[in-house]
């Protein structure tokens, strides 16, 4: 074994003992080994064999390494710990990859200012990259350049990015003024169960699209003949079909109305950026929006996408689990005024300043505190509904927040298949979850929370609840494979780390 890699195992070893609260007399003694062994191989002065290796993890609780490839990241959690300070909520995640699609439509420079860093948006950088789109990070890395070519070369789309974002389904909006004819891999994402493109194709019919779904590619035709001639009546008011619409409507050349539109904190900033495009956009806030499109978008454009509304609640919920005092500054508060009504229902004690504009001019902002309190479950269920409702992605986190309250809480996830059964994980973790059918979920509070080593559900939201749970669970916990947290949070371990958190990441070797 190289001095590299016994230097790299050390350090694991020695992280994990640290984590477990051990000293290295301790580990020693659970070895049968002596202390100056446990130190030479924690500075890497040692040989060690793969049977030592697996008896030190079996010792720690937790898997060190796994030989060979340099496997998935996963995160090693120190719980009970308070937070306190403050936190910045980071620029909204859907707003930035809806952003990105829509650059497409532009012929001109597109600058987007402080764009989530997160894994969801290096995948659609990858594919825009393999068309023949020009990026790079400006300014320190903190802002992001977008520069089309003349003509995308489609037929080079990196096929294993694109499969691994749902996102990619908002590039048929602007490709259908583009292109005749091209393909796009399935859309992939989180696993949420079964989720039908049917109403992006009845909306983006209506501009001549057609799509033919053939061994993982979407086939699209476009007849340029085919207009709207009246309005859109969207059959679901979701955000990603509203953006879809929006983006076909961007360059059609005359008066397109959508009605049931989403008005949802992502819509909101895309409607933003194309009227700095130059496309009016009437009715923004509301479920009818008329676009006046331009057939030609030709311009420099500097644009601040918002903050991230389920963001702020994630850092709400970590105050709330954790019995902690914090101050989340920048929280786009239109976007979570009914989360904060049933917070305070329960008996949440949460201050807010006066509001101030985002970098847009148009959002509104506040900085939240919350303080320890004494939590009751709500009278009524926790159920999202379209904004201006409880939002669809903060209704996991009522699971850890109900979990800490006194009393019982009905959760109805009724948008997804089956995320609702993942928020059952909290179980591993001594929560008290019944599951009633694949939408309803039963809590039982309060919750005395206990370390534990899972994988990471396979669902954005659900897997940062559970990491909420283990930074309030007294112990150390480990969460494998948390890709799925990546592609949502830009570095939220060490963001928590910052408040006061104690979450270390590491990969296997």
């Amino acid at each position: 074994m190289s001095d590299d890699y016994l230097v790299r195992i050390g350090k694991l070893i020695r992280d994990a003992r640290q984590h477990r609260g051990w000293t290295q007399s301790q580990l020693a003694e659970a070895l049968a080994t002596s202390q100056s062994a446990v130190n030479r191989i924690e500075r890497g002065n040692q040989n060690i064999s793969l049977e030592m290796i697996a008896r030190i993890g079996e010792a720690l609780d937790s898997e060190i390494v796994s030989l060979g490839y340099a496997g998935p990241m996963h995160l090693r959690v120190v719980g009970g710990r308070r937070l306190s300070g403050s936190i910045d909520v980071k620029t909204s995640k859907n707003a930035c990859v809806a952003l990105l699609c829509a650059s497409l439509l532009n012929k001109g420079r597109t600058v987007l200012r402080r764009v989530a860093r997160i894994e969801e948006v290096y995948r659609l950088l990858e594919v825009l990259n393999s068309i023949g789109v020009r990026t790079r990070w400006i300014n320190d890395g903190t802002d992001l350049e977008i520069v089309p070519p003349a003509r995308l070369d489609m037929d080079a789309i990196d096929a294993d990015a694109a499969r691994r974002t749902r996102s990619i389904i908002m590039f048929l909006g602007p490709l259908l003024h583009r292109l005749d004819q091209f393909k796009l891999p399935y859309a992939g994402g989180c696993d949420l169960g079964t989720r039908t493109i049917e109403p992006h194709m009845i909306a983006l019919r209506r501009f001549g699209l057609e799509i033919a779904a053939t061994e993982g590619i979407y086939h699209a035709q476009v007849d340029h003949t085919v207009i709207p001639g009246r309005p859109i009546v969207l059959t679901e008011r979701g955000d990603t079909v509203t953006e879809n619409a929006l983006l076909a409507a961007a360059r059609h050349d005359g008066t397109t109305v959508i009605r049931n539109a989403s008005s949802n904190y992502m819509v909101q900033d895309l409607c933003f950026f194309l009227e700095a495009l130059g496309v009016r956009v009437d009715g923004v806030g509301t479920t009818t929006l008329t676009v006046h499109g331009v057939p030609t978008i030709d311009v420099d454009v500097d644009y601040s996408p918002s903050e991230d509304p389920v963001e702020a609640m994630s850092l709400l919920a970590a105050a709330v689990v954790t019995e902690s005092e914090l101050t989340i500054r920048r929280v786009p508060i239109e976007f979570l005024e009914i989360e904060l009504a049933v917070l305070e229902e329960m008996g949440v004690d949460c201050g807010r300043t006066s509001e101030y504009a985002a970098d847009n001019g148009r959002t509104r902002l506040v900085d939240l505190t919350v303080r320890p309190s004494k939590l009751e479950a709500p009278i009524d269920k926790i159920h999202p509904m379209p904004f201006p409702g409880l939002n669809i992605d903060n209704v996991p986190f009522f699971a850890a927040i109900a979990a800490s309250a006194q009393g019982q809480t009905l959760i109805h996830d009724w948008v997804y298949d089956n995320r609702a059964i993942y928020l059952t994980d909290l179980n591993r973790l001594g929560g008290r979850l019944q599951l009633l059918d694949p939408h309803r979920v039963l809590v039982e509070g309060p919750t005395r929370w206990r370390a534990a080593e899972m994988m990471c559900p396979p669902a954005l939201r659900p897997a940062v609840v559970v990491l909420l749970a283990m930074m309030a669970a007294e112990g150390t916990s480990v969460l494998r494979n948390v890709y799925v947290i990546n592609r949502g949070y830009e570095e939220l371990a060490e963001r928590l780390n910052s408040v006061g958190a104690q979450i270390e990441t590491f990969r296997d070797i």
